[in-house]
């Protein structure tokens, strides 16, 4: 696995993992791959130092980097204030709201995951839901 310093026309500075070099200049080439901040397919290689670790860090140097824009950071407390203050209902998500919202469950905030047909069903049917600029972390046993 390698990681690049990546930025787009648009002057926005992002990092993501490829299996090689090759693999990225592949991804590249067929236009797979866009901004993280923008969505723009104009994207290229940032000039970047190697990362040279030492072995006397700590082990708490290897964990992930702080939000390196505004937006990352406003993502990131959107994520903590609705994880913190809502129930994960994982792929329940379409059951609970339409439960909530014709009354046969208590209401209270609530966030998860649906398919595609089941949340434009849950909007067709007047249910306030909206999608997550994040994905859910999963919980797991």
């Amino acid at each position: 696995m390698i990681q690049y310093a990546l930025k787009c026309a648009e002057g926005h500075s992002f990092d993501s993992w490829f299996q090689s070099a090759s693999a990225f200049d592949k991804l590249v080439q067929s236009g797979m791959i866009s901004c993280a901040v923008c969505g723009g397919p104009d994207v290229e290689k940032a000039i970047m130092a190697p990362s040279v670790r030492n072995a006397r860090k700590d082990r708490d140097a290897r964990a992930l980097s702080a939000p390196a824009s505004p937006a990352e950071q406003a993502l990131v407390e959107l994520r903590n204030k609705i994880e913190k203050n809502s129930d994960y209902v994982g792929m329940n998500f379409a059951t609970e709201a339409r439960a909530m919202h014709d009354g046969d469950a208590p209401e209270r905030s609530i966030y998860g995951e649906a398919k595609i047909d089941e949340a434009r069903k849950l909007l067709e049917d007047g249910i306030p839901v909206a999608p997550l600029p994040f994905t859910p972390n999963r919980k797991t046993n």
